[in-house]
């Protein structure tokens, strides 16, 4: 058989493979229609002094049906633009706010 059947691309150059962002992250504002606010917390080492730092950067999320609430840990990826602020879709709620 000939690789010319599209099964295997890991050869080709020409074909860009599409590797998506994936994020985690908790919700802190629901009160957008379809749209979450999400925080993701990262640990970042400092150049001089080597103790690490918290950082954290909010995202907005597209979430279609509302079912996100506040203190929700999620899971979303990156997607098209969906509007001025929002490139997220939301992908599963991991672990629902106690």
């Amino acid at each position: 058989m000939s690789s010319e059947s599209g099964a295997s691309n890991e050869n080709n150059p020409e074909v860009a493979v599409s590797v998506k962002k994936v994020r985690v992250g908790t919700v802190v504002s629901n009160l957008m229609d379809k749209t979450v606010v999400a925080r993701v917390e990262m640990l970042k080492k400092h150049a001089m002094y080597k103790k690490y730092i918290k950082r954290s950067r909010k995202y907005k999320i597209h979430d279609e049906r509302n079912e996100c609430n506040i203190g929700d840990i999620i899971r979303f990826v990156e997607t098209r633009p969906i509007s001025k602020a929002k490139c997220w879709k939301l992908v599963e709620i991991i672990e629902r706010a106690k």
